[in-house]
């Protein structure tokens, strides 16, 4: 149940990005939300001692979403130096 709430977290906080940023461009939403998940799967797996199939705490959820939103940023930092 962990590893879902960790996905969904980490999607919501791609897609929210998405929303802040004003992206419309279908691929860069989807790009968004896939590395809201991979922080926010990578950070929770850390942070929850590789225990991620049972059930999560409100700390390791705090820290995904922190993982998730730091991600994102830095990819579209990165995805902005590399188009100018």
């Amino acid at each position: 149940m962990g590893l879902i709430i960790l996905i969904v977290t980490g999607a919501l906080m791609g897609w929210l990005g998405s929303i802040a940023l004003k992206i419309e461009d279908g691929r860069a939403i989807l790009r968004n939300v896939l590395a809201g998940i991979a922080g926010s799967l990578v950070v929770g797996i850390a942070t929850s001692g590789g225990v991620f199939l049972g059930a999560i705490r409100a700390g390791t959820l705090l820290w995904a979403t922190l993982g998730a939103v730091v991600v994102v940023g830095l990819y579209n930092v990165v995805r902005e130096r590399v188009l100018r």
